[in-house]
């Protein structure tokens, strides 16, 4: 039905299975193919989607939340779950669909084969003699081994994204050690020098066929050993793997051992009850395998613990008596209050909101640790407590001046105007610190609205507001505490350069105006500096010190 040559990769339309000639069994992982979906006006579409995972339909102990009905026979085709990704469609919209949606009546597209890798030719070489510029193989395997084993012995992590799992790792995974990515790039010439040792090492075939997973391509690869309970299980050969084997079995079982590229795409979870709000997840979360593909996972609004079963969720109610997050509340104003929380302080607490802000945030890495971090989370405060609408987190010490290296707005909250305000929170502390900020890269798609909204806000607010001084782009970063490089992005996106008289001034135009003043006419919440009541913290080495 479909030739198996290999097509070149070069533009040419990837084999195709005419609709009617093919079965259910027949799809695969990569295909593209119509799935029906509700459409805009409650009509039912078909729409192109790429297959990325297949499962049998789960069992699970809690996944009926009503009482058991007659069995009744299951169709052939909803025996199987099929996860896609929607063509032209957000990320946060991937979905788990059963069998029968499937339109096995239109084409059905198949994934491109790979090119054969053809090794380049080189130069013989003298045994013995290393390329000029480039040390020895066995010095090479001898350095990477010793920076392993330094690695392994005192796994600090490099300050970065505060999102991580530490107590709720599942059943230990087959590979000897767990691969985390920084956002640290490394040289060009690092770099290539470690593919040249991939291509002598695989020797023609695929780095990847026993099991090694790539990060991204572009970062830096560190393996933590992280069996300090209990000894790893003796290891079957590493012969027995494949790359598509541990890719689904990664996607499936929630371990920490994934590559972000590849199994971050396949989310685990279905929707989330916090409080009174029942919202759906967007993104996988490494929550223990026994929570994924649950119909439901009720989380705790206060102290943010996470259960199965509505049963068990009452039954913690009753006994939970946190009623606002457990740090220094530094500022309240109305029904407003921001908390800071210590990540070495409350460090159950803080890995909680890590889980459950991975739900909603793709972009970030998971990390272990969230000592090197502060919390700054906002609430909405009632009769009942303090209720979190969102919460950004900043590093204690960053190298590269971040104000922010994590921030979201719960699904339920926003819309709201709650991001501008963190957004603003931020920089407010970044002024009580005399410094200036800038949000760590990089943001997401909201995250960087958010973020262009408020700096064309804030810059263009006082333009207006010192009509007959001239501000330079550093007198505007000093009073606004948004870098240099911020504010210079920002006035190019709005084209406020101008050339004059040999020399470039920022000039306010028309459309600008008149959409600043359509954004002041509405009516949002702002910071009142005047109510926060903080200190920039100052730590001592041994504060600072990360760790286990």
């Amino acid at each position: 039905m479909v030739s198996q040559t290999p097509t070149p990769n070069d533009g040419s339309p990837p084999p195709i299975t005419p609709g009617g000639t093919y079965s259910i069994q027949t799809v695969t992982v990569g295909c593209k193919i119509y799935i029906r979906r509700p459409g805009p006006n409650g009509e039912t579409e078909e729409r192109l989607a790429e297959i990325l995972s297949i499962r049998d339909k789960p069992n699970n102990l809690y996944a009926k939340r009503n009482k058991p009905e007659a069995d009744a026979p299951t169709k052939l085709e909803d025996q199987r779950e099929y996860f896609v990704h929607w063509e032209h469609f957000n990320k946060r919209l991937d979905d788990w669909v059963v069998g029968s949606r499937l339109v096995l009546s239109r084409d059905l597209e198949w994934p491109r084969p790979k090119q054969p890798v053809t090794k380049k030719a080189t130069p013989s070489k003298k045994p013995g003699k290393a390329p000029p510029g480039k040390a020895p193989r066995t010095q090479n395997l001898l350095k990477k081994a010793t920076t392993n084993a330094a690695l392994a012995t005192s796994p600090t992590p490099a300050p970065s994204t505060p999102m991580l799992v530490d107590e709720y790792l599942p059943s230990p995974s087959p590979a000897p050690s767990l691969k985390r990515k920084t956002l640290h790039l490394p040289d060009d010439e690092e770099e290539e020098e470690e593919e040249e040792e991939e291509e002598e090492d695989a020797e023609g075939e695929d780095a990847d066929a026993e099991g090694e997973m790539d990060v991204d391509g572009e970062g830096e690869v560190e393996t933590f050993d992280l069996s300090m309970t209990e000894p790893a299980p003796e290891l079957p050969p590493l012969s027995s793997f494949s790359k598509e084997k541990e890719i689904e079995k990664l996607r499936t079982s929630g371990s920490m051992t994934q590559s972000i590229s590849e199994i971050a795409r396949v989310k685990n979870l279905n929707r989330l009850q916090i409080g009174r709000h029942e919202v759906e997840a967007w993104y996988f979360s490494p929550y223990p395998k026994e929570y994924a593909h649950l119909p439901v996972l009720y989380i705790c609004e206060f102290c943010l613990a996470f259960f199965p079963s509505p049963l068990m969720f009452s039954r913690h109610r009753q006994r939970c008596t946190m009623l606002h997050p457990p740090g220094n509340e530094i500022y309240r104003h109305e029904d407003i209050s921001f908390y800071e929380i210590d990540g070495k302080r409350q460090l159950t607490w803080c890995r909680n909101l890590s889980l459950l802000s991975k739900c909603f945030l793709d972009h970030k890495t998971l990390y272990y640790d969230v000592t090197p971090f502060m919390y700054y989370v906002m609430a909405k405060r009632d009769s009942a407590g303090c209720h979190i609408i969102g919460y950004f987190s900043k590093e204690k010490e960053s190298a590269e001046s971040y104000n922010v290296a994590c921030i979201l707005t719960l699904p339920q909250h926003q819309r709201h105007g709650y991001g501008k305000i963190l957004i603003e929170f931020s920089y407010e502390l970044s002024k009580k610190e005399g410094k200036l900020g800038s949000p760590e890269k990089p943001l997401s798609d909201l995250g960087l609205l958010g973020y262009r909204a408020y700096w064309a806000e804030t810059i263009i607010d006082l333009l207006l507001s010192t009509p007959e001084s001239e501000l330079s782009i550093d007198d505007i970063a000093q009073k606004t505490s948004i870098t240099h490089a911020d504010v210079m992005n920002t006035c190019s996106t709005l084209q406020l350069f101008k050339h004059y008289k040999g020399q470039h001034i920022i000039c306010l135009n028309n459309a600008v105006l008149e959409k600043h003043q359509k954004t002041m006419a509405k009516k949002r919440r702002r910071i009142h500096p005047e109510y926060l009541k903080w200190k920039p913290p100052v730590f001592t080495r041994d504060q600072l010190r990360f760790g286990f």
